[in-house]
């Protein structure tokens, strides 16, 4: 059974890796198995039948309740661009071409993940196989800095705001930059997110650099990362709620709760300090992290 100290620590984690390009699942996976014991017999995401997964399902609808919550703004112009664009059958407004270019963009990730999420999940979703994709994905966030940097310029970020007023004028700003994007380059860089399936490929890291490949900046890249996270996140978790409520969440749901009000704590904290992280900073540090965490898990697990 899942206690409420493996439930606290599990969430905290979730929703800082669920937003670092450095893999939730991939770390659900490695850190049970690390830790070994009870944890690994408790924590295990790869059975077919697996109250772990129930709870996993809990922290992601906390995590992207978290991203509503810090990005409202956004997406009350981007729900209003949306049935703007279908009252007056047209796509023209800043708003108007976000929503369309987030809901094209989730669409390839939505049936890919309906179609081999079990699949995945249950073949690799093993302690050896997510330390190697660990690794892999440091390796692709630090081929896509190189690259980038052979690449056109991207815009420059802006400055950090001074006040509240500034702050949401950038944000404005910030979407108006990404709804200049062709449909088909946003729906590309949201197509990569199908990697994440693979336990230890992190959603935003892949996002983020298919983003920083198409020419966008850090800044943009991470805010569109988080924006097009937030719908695949939420039905995903709400797609597997019922679990929660049949046999996998028996005896648990205080746990759930737990961990989920863990998650979202430190999923707001974690998008707080990324916008603003990328305003100056790369994805080279966490390249390097999942490498060498990648590395150590698979040597501590080889070892053991």
């Amino acid at each position: 059974m899942l206690d409420y100290f493996e439930a606290i620590v599990v969430g905290a984690f979730q929703g800082v890796t669920e937003l670092f390009p450095v893999s939730s699942l991939g770390h659900s996976v490695l850190i049970p198995a690390v830790v070994g014991g009870q944890w690994a017999r408790d924590l295990d995401v790869s059975s077919p039948e697996s109250p772990y997964l129930a709870f996993i399902v809990g922290l992601h609808v906390a995590t992207a309740a978290a991203l509503l919550l810090f990005f409202w703004r956004d997406w009350v112009r981007i729900i209003g661009g949306f049935f703007s664009s279908i009252r007056h059958r047209r796509i023209q407004t800043p708003a108007e071409r976000l929503a369309w270019l987030i809901i094209l963009a989730t669409i390839p990730v939505g049936i890919s993940g309906l179609l081999l999420e079990h699949l995945f999940r249950t073949t690799l979703g093993k302690p050896v196989p997510a330390a190697v994709f660990l690794i892999v994905n440091g390796v692709l966030l630090y081929l896509a800095e190189r690259l980038r940097r052979r690449a056109a310029t991207a815009e420059p970020a802006v400055a950090p705001a001074d006040s509240p007023g500034a702050a949401v004028d950038a944000d404005v700003k910030a979407d108006e930059r990404l709804s200049r994007m062709s449909l088909g380059r946003g729906t590309l860089i949201g197509t990569a997110q199908v990697l994440a399936l693979l336990p230890g490929i992190s959603r935003s890291g892949v996002t983020m650099a298919a983003g920083l490949l198409r020419g966008l900046s850090h800044e943009d890249a991470a805010r569109f990362s988080f924006l097009l996270a937030t719908p695949v996140i939420l039905a995903a978790g709400v797609l597997k709620i019922p679990d929660l409520f049949g046999p996998l969440g028996t005896g648990i749901h205080g746990q759930v709760l737990a961990g989920s009000v863990a998650s979202f704590a430190s999923a707001y904290l974690a998008v707080r300090f990324l916008t603003r992280y990328f305003h100056t900073r790369t994805l080279s540090r966490f390249a390097l992290y999942c490498v060498l965490a990648g590395a150590g898990a698979l040597a501590v697990l080889t070892l053991r």
